[in-house]
């Protein structure tokens, strides 16, 4: 099953780590969309998942819990993609 996985960033160096290893984590296999939460669409787009804080990951339209803390678990991640 393909997943389609949002990536919400405000350019932070976490934020940037959490997209490295989302991308190395889901391959080629799922689209990945990085939204970068200056651009006013990005941040519009955020409250209607109910995200706070970035990193943010969402999958098929749902919050995972993977960036809860400092960065991306990818224990989590890896969990939300089954």
């Amino acid at each position: 099953m393909k997943h389609k996985i949002e990536i919400f960033s405000a350019g932070c160096k976490t934020c940037k780590d959490t997209i490295e290893t989302v991308k190395k984590l889901v391959g080629s296999e799922h689209e990945v969309v990085v939204h970068d939460m200056h651009q006013h669409e990005a941040a519009s787009r955020a409250a209607q998942h109910g995200i706070r804080s970035v990193p943010a990951v969402v999958i098929n339209g749902k919050l995972a819990g993977c960036c809860a803390g400092r960065g991306v678990e990818e224990n989590v991640l890896r969990e939300a993609l089954r």
